[in-house]
Parts: C-alpha cells; sequence; structure tokens
C-alpha cells in the first residue's frame, strides 16, 4: 500500500514539473507570436503562475546580475551603496501596482481579464529582459567604449521588447482594440501615480500618528516620575 502511494505521489511530482516546463517553454513561443500567444497564454490555458512567478523571479536576478557585474565602462555602479532589496522593489513594486491598477480600471470598462490572468500575463512579457540582458552583461566585459554601442542597443531593445509584449497581453486578454489598449494602459499609468500618491499619504499619516503617540507616551512617562 505505501509503495502505491508513494508511485502515485511520483507520478504527481512529474506531472507538476512536465507542466512547469512545458508552461516555462511556452514563453518563447509567446515573445515571437505575441498575438496567438498570449490569447493562449490565458484563454486556452497554455500558461501557469509558477513559470509566471519564474520569470519574474529570473528578472530580479537579472537586475542584480546586471548592478553586479556589466563592467563598468557601460554600467558605473558603486556595488558597496547598491541595496538589493530596494532594486527587488524597484521591479516588484511597479509590476504588482500595474496589475493592480489595470485590473481595477478595465473591470469598469468590460475588460476580460482577471487579475491573475494580468500578472500571468505581464510576467511572461518580461522574458526578453532576462533573455537580452544575461549575454550582454557578459558581452560588456569584452568591449571597447567605442563597441559598447552594442550594449546599448540591445538593452533598449529588450525594454521596448518588452513594452511592446505588455501592450499585447493586454490586448489579448481583455479582448481590446488598439485604440482602446493603449487608452487604458495610459490611464492605468495615471492610476499608478494616484495609487503610489494615495499610499505614501498614508503611510506618512500612519508614521506622524505613529510619532505622536510615542511622544505622547514619553511625555506621560516623564511627568510620573
Amino acid at each position: 500500500m505505501n509503495f502505491v502511494t508513494r508511485r502515485i505521489q511520483k507520478l504527481g511530482q512529474k506531472q507538476t514539473y512536465d507542466h512547469f516546463f512545458e508552461t516555462l517553454r511556452y514563453a518563447f513561443y509567446v515573445i515571437f507570436h505575441p498575438a496567438d500567444g498570449f490569447w493562449d497564454l490565458t484563454h486556452a490555458k497554455r500558461g501557469s503562475l509558477a513559470a509566471a512567478n519564474f520569470i519574474v523571479f529570473l528578472t530580479l536576478l537579472t537586475r542584480i546580475w546586471k548592478l553586479r557585474f556589466t563592467s563598468f565602462l557601460v554600467v558605473d555602479v558603486n556595488w558597496e551603496k547598491v541595496n538589493i532589496f530596494v532594486e527587488c522593489a524597484s521591479v516588484l513594486l511597479p509590476l504588482v501596482v500595474f496589475c493592480i491598477c489595470n485590473w481595477g480600471v478595465t473591470t469598469l470598462f468590460d475588460g476580460k481579464g482577471h487579475l491573475d490572468e494580468i500578472y500571468m500575463g505581464t510576467a511572461y512579457a518580461l522574458t526578453p529582459y532576462p533573455l537580452i540582458q544575461i549575454p550582454i552583461i557578459v558581452f560588456s566585459n569584452f568591449v571597447t567604449i567605442e563597441e559598447s554601442t552594442f550594449y546599448y542597443v540591445f538593452d533598449n531593445i529588450s525594454l521596448l521588447w518588452c513594452v511592446m509584449l505588455i501592450f499585447m497581453a493586454m490586448m489579448m486578454i481583455h479582448v481590446y482594440t488598439a485604440g482602446k489598449t493603449l487608452l487604458f494602459l495610459v490611464i492605468t499609468v495615471f492610476g499608478m501615480l494616484v495609487f503610489i500618491f494615495i499610499m505614501l499619504l498614508f503611510f506618512s499619516m500612519i508614521s506622524q500618528g505613529i510619532s505622536y503617540f510615542v511622544s505622547l507616551g514619553k511625555e506621560i512617562m516623564f511627568r510620573l516620575n
């Protein structure tokens, strides 16, 4: 009985790993065939949150590797002053806020995508970043200043490719026209700014409230003594 149970568990784990690698490989199809790729990603369930999380994690690692290992000729970074948590937050926070704001805005205007689908599509759209950045990080250490132009070209290509894929992802996921997608991406960016402003205001008020009660407590303790 135990043998049968272990066998079933191993088969279940194998299917889980196979599904993960299959959905991860699908990212290569998505970046070269974005229209069909993003449609099937969510509507045909060709993607997975596990693969999306892995792509985001790889993007974070690539960001750190870029700061650490890129030649000083093209990226002048003082590694000792780099805060890894801040660098990770600079990627994760915009990603999370974008997904929330896009979902909130498009829900009001017949958007078909759910929050998990928006996150998955956005994560898959980040695939070109590590795919291009990792080779050019290595390349940067073997070029002269004159040849560093190639680095900047491919660096910009990786970012523009991601932006284009995010546009296509939102269009396919929400079943919008190109014009409507562009409009709601602009509204999403505006919503992100409003969201960040409200969060900063909220935390500022919380901080001031905590400071007030701490000062009040110290004053009471001082008078009691």
